[in-house]
């Protein structure tokens, strides 16, 4: 039987903004796979996105005669999933306060309907993507869980003998990888190569560890685990329990830790973020949501920059840095800890990058891989524009 799965921004869209200006909440990469596609891997079904008006052009709803509508946060598990197939037309899936899922019909779905109704609670074990930083905090059990569903039953391509590697009965190489000289160290956690992927000469990697289809690690990085590198992507330096959505560039020495970085990103030669305080208290971030900074509960946490921002060389970020969409990062310093999407500058102050010109880099950075800037996405990165510099 398939499913029509339906992952609901409105629990968490919100809260986990910058990311989600630019994409559904379901769309958010957390381990190897994005959330929907830990989904559409567990079960044999369909996955479309109940999102903001205007992302529904690139991000359309799929509406079904039966419909599970999931709160698009929660990374599943085995026992979410059986539970799920158990639900009745018109049962609701609660654990507590939070809305976990409902199976409703059309209808009941367009019209926000049902979700209250006939609700069971959820005895087990969740975890939601509802704020920033537990996207690269989920990183070191997702990573694990994911790999197991990608490998399982299959074989991977032979380490070349050249390599050193620990634990390899804990390291998957998928076709047309190239891993040249490098160690692999897979004793606390599995290593993930994908299709097409390059790993150069000297790279010293710990796991848990994955890194996306036609992404390289350039010579001598030094990458620690809980990091997931996303397709098309060029990584050096020293990395630590970070995310990199995908098309995005840190090819250069310089620290990234804690972090998530979105797409079509770019950071300059020898940029470093801090991801521990000096007096080692309590990272606080800015809260979208609640328009002033807020406790992470975290000792260690770093940037977070949405997608197509840049920073030019030796840029220095603070600890719990986010900046938003389409940011242009540059001179000596610490920028202030929130950088608002379209911000042009630095530490010594910022003014309004304009739209046009954001778009003319953004065209030429996407034709460098052949992508062309789609309409669709262009309206989308006009909507964020008018949302924090109309």
């Amino acid at each position: 039987m398939g499913y029509n799965i339906i992952l609901w921004d409105k629990p968490v869209w919100e809260q986990l903004l910058p990311f989600t200006y630019t994409r559904p909440a379901g769309a958010i990469r957390a381990g190897i796979l994005t959330i929907a596609e830990k989904y559409e891997k567990l079960l044999p079904c369909q996955v479309s996105h109940l999102t903001k008006g205007h992302l529904q052009k690139k991000y359309p709803v799929q509406y079904g005669d039966d419909n599970l509508l999931v709160n698009a946060g929660i990374l599943p598990n085995i026992e979410f999933i059986a539970i799920l197939k158990g639900l009745n037309v018109g049962e609701s899936l609660w654990q507590g306060e939070t809305f976990l899922a409902a199976r409703l019909n059309s209808q009941s779905v367009k019209n926000e309907e049902g979700i209250n109704s006939n609700k069971k609670e959820y005895q087990g074990e969740i975890n939601i993507i509802d704020r920033i930083w537990k996207i690269f905090s989920c990183a070191k059990n997702e990573i694990p869980s994911d790999f197991q569903i990608l490998t399982q039953g299959r074989t991977s391509q032979p380490i070349p003998a050249h390599c050193f590697a620990k634990n390899p009965e804990n390291i998957f190489i998928e076709e047309g990888a190239i891993i040249e000289f490098a160690s692999l160290n897979a004793s606390e956690g599995p290593i993930y190569i994908g299709k097409g992927a390059e790993v150069m000469e000297g790279a010293l990697i710990r796991g848990p560890f994955a890194l996306g289809e036609h992404s390289t690690v350039k010579m001598g990085a030094k990458i620690y685990g809980g990091t997931a590198i996303g397709p098309h992507c060029k990584v050096g330096g020293e990395i630590s329990n970070a995310i990199f959505f995908g098309y995005a560039n840190k090819g250069h020495d310089g620290f990234v830790g804690n972090a998530v970085i979105g797409e079509w990103c770019n950071l300059g030669a020898d940029s470093n973020n801090s991801n521990l305080k000096n007096n080692y208290e309590e990272v606080k971030v800015w809260g979208y949501a609640q328009k002033s900074f807020v406790k992470t509960g975290l000792q260690f946490c770093g940037l977070f920059m949405g997608d197509h921002s840049k920073c030019g060389i030796n840029t220095m970020f603070n600890t719990g840095t986010v900046v938003g969409v389409s940011a242009n990062i540059f001179g000596g310093g610490f920028p202030r800890n929130f950088i608002p999407s379209y911000s042009w500058g630095g530490a010594g102050g910022f003014t309004t990058y304009q739209f046009q010109k954001a778009m003319d880099t953004a065209e030429k950075v996407m034709d460098r891989r052949h992508i062309e800037l789609s309409e669709a996405d262009r309206d989308i990165l006009k909507w964020v524009f008018d949302a924090e510099q109309g």
